[in-house]
C-alpha cells in the first residue's frame, strides 16, 4: 500500500513496535507474537497485526514473526537504515543535551550545525559542533544537504525560525518550542512538549 495511505496514527506506533524488536533482539529473543509485541506496546494483538498488514506479511499465523527480519522491515519502511543529517536551532540548555543525546546516531540522525541568535554565543563549542549565527542558516542546510530541523528556541521565535529553515528547503521539523507551528501542509511538523504530557499526567491524580 502506498505510504500516503497509511494512516498517521499507524506511523507513529511502528517506531514503539522496532524500539521493542530492537530490545528483544539485544537480549536473544529470534521469534516473537503480536501478544508478546502487546504485552510491551499496550496496543491489542489485533491493531498491531493490522498496523503491520498496511506494509505486507511478515510473520505466519501460529508462528509469529522472526525478530531480526521484523526489525529490518520496520527499518526499512521508516528510513532508517539510511543517515538523516539535522540541523538544531537553539543552542540553550535543551539543544546542549540534545547535541550529546547519543541515541540520535545511534539511529542514524546526525546534528551536522547548531544555529543560535546571541552574539555572546557564536563560536562556542557544543560537543565539537561551533554554534553558528542564524545568517548562516540557509547556506548550511543546502551545502550539508540537510534534511531535518530541530527546532529549541523560545515559543515567540518558533514560528519566525520554521519558516526559515522552510524556505531553505527543510520539509520535516522536530518542534520542542511550546507552540504549534503555522507552516504549509507538505512540511511535517512533530511536535514535543513535556508540559501538554504532564498535564494529561496530572489530569489522573
Amino acid at each position: 500500500m502506498a505510504q500516503a495511505q497509511v494512516p498517521d496514527v499507524v506511523v507513529r506506533r511502528l517506531p514503539l513496535y522496532l524500539r521493542t524488536l530492537t530490545y528483544m533482539e539485544d537480549r536473544g529473543q529470534e521469534v516473537v507474537s503480536s501478544a508478546d509485541l502487546s504485552k510491551w506496546t499496550g496496543f491489542s494483538p489485533a491493531q498491531i497485526r493490522r498496523d503491520l498488514s498496511y506494509f505486507g506479511e511478515f510473520g505466519k499465523q501460529g508462528l509469529g514473526y522472526q525478530v531480526r527480519y521484523l526489525r529490518e522491515q520496520l527499518e526499512s519502511i521508516l528510513h532508517v537504515d539510511q543517515q538523516w543529517h539535522l540541523v538544531l536551532i537553539g543552542a540553550g540548555a535543551l539543544g546542549h543535551a540534545l547535541v550529546k543525546y547519543q541515541t540520535f546516531q545511534r539511529w542514524n540522525y546526525y546534528i551536522e550545525a547548531v544555529f543560535d541568535n546571541d552574539p555572546k554565543k557564536i563560536g562556542q563549542p557544543i560537543d565539537g559542533l561551533p554554534i553558528q549565527p542564524m545568517s548562516e542558516l540557509a547556506r548550511t542546510i543546502r551545502e550539508k544537504h540537510i534534511e531535518i530541523a530541530i527546532i529549541a528556541v523560545p515559543a515567540e521565535h518558533a514560528q519566525e525560525v520554521g519558516e526559515q529553515v522552510v524556505a531553505a528547503g527543510v520539509r520535516a521539523i522536530l518542534n520542542y518550542a511550546p507552540i504549534n507551528l503555522a507552516l504549509p501542509p507538505e512540511v511535517h511538523v512533530s511536535h514535543i512538549d513535556p508540559v501538554v504530557n504532564l498535564q494529561s499526567i496530572t489530569y489522573y491524580l
